[in-house]
């Protein structure tokens, strides 16, 4: 692509905390010439007017391999749901991993070299926890994908309005700010802004290989 346009950003999980802060970043962004973000409902009028911004409609179980806006310069990933708005661990796993590799499989084939996913703090294939595992999981496949650039962003509890009710993270970020002296750094809640900040520096950068941005580490980054 040509170095001289604005990049285009792919950015999947458009709808959800982070990603809608990812939008809102990139869209302000003035090396950023056009955002894709395609979703399974439109994104809300906040976001719509702006006229470098796609959002093509989709099944993420059956999502359009020919589709030209998988080739981007750098795609961003916060595509994610919850055991219990998935309802079953099969439904959690279908999304957290089987739709993040799927469309990083189909942006890798269109020729998109740089690749940014919103993982989580303690992701690994071998957790004892089955929500870290998966997480742990989806990078494993990411690694095996050959992309010039990979960069697992792994934030603890995320800080910002949801638009589900989230009962036990409500009480957990309660938990956070009062005892924040005291928490460990790498365990204290980080802004969902904080997070979206660090991917799209990610995405923009590419850096060579594949790095991983620890929860303690993305707030300092900018």
């Amino acid at each position: 692509m040509d170095d001289n346009k604005g990049k285009t950003l792919l950015v999947l999980g458009g709808s959800g905390l982070v990603g809608m802060e990812i939008l809102r970043q990139a869209l302000a962004n003035p090396a950023i010439s056009r955002v894709i973000a395609p979703t399974r409902s439109p994104l809300s009028m906040a976001v719509r007017h702006f006229a470098h911004l796609e959002n093509p409609q989709v099944d993420f179980s059956a999502l359009p391999e020919d589709a030209d806006w998988w080739q981007a310069d750098a795609a961003v990933c916060a595509l994610g749901t919850t055991r219990q708005q998935a309802g079953s661990r099969d439904a959690f796993r279908a999304v957290d991993r089987g739709y993040v590799t799927a469309c990083a499989r189909h942006a890798r084939r269109a020729g998109t070299r740089t690749f940014v996913l919103n993982s989580s703090l303690g992701a690994s294939p071998r957790s004892g926890s089955f929500y870290l595992r998966v997480k742990g999981e989806v990078e494993q496949d990411l690694t095996s994908m050959d992309f010039r650039s990979l960069t697992l962003v792994r934030p603890s509890l995320l800080d910002g309005a949801r638009s589900q009710d989230r009962p036990a993270e409500l009480v957990g970020l309660l938990l956070s700010r009062t005892f924040k002296p005291v928490i460990p750094k790498r365990l204290r809640a980080v802004r969902a802004s904080d997070v979206a900040a660090a991917m799209l520096q990610a995405a923009l950068m590419a850096p060579s290989g594949r790095h991983v941005i620890e929860s303690d580490a993305i707030a300092r980054r900018h």
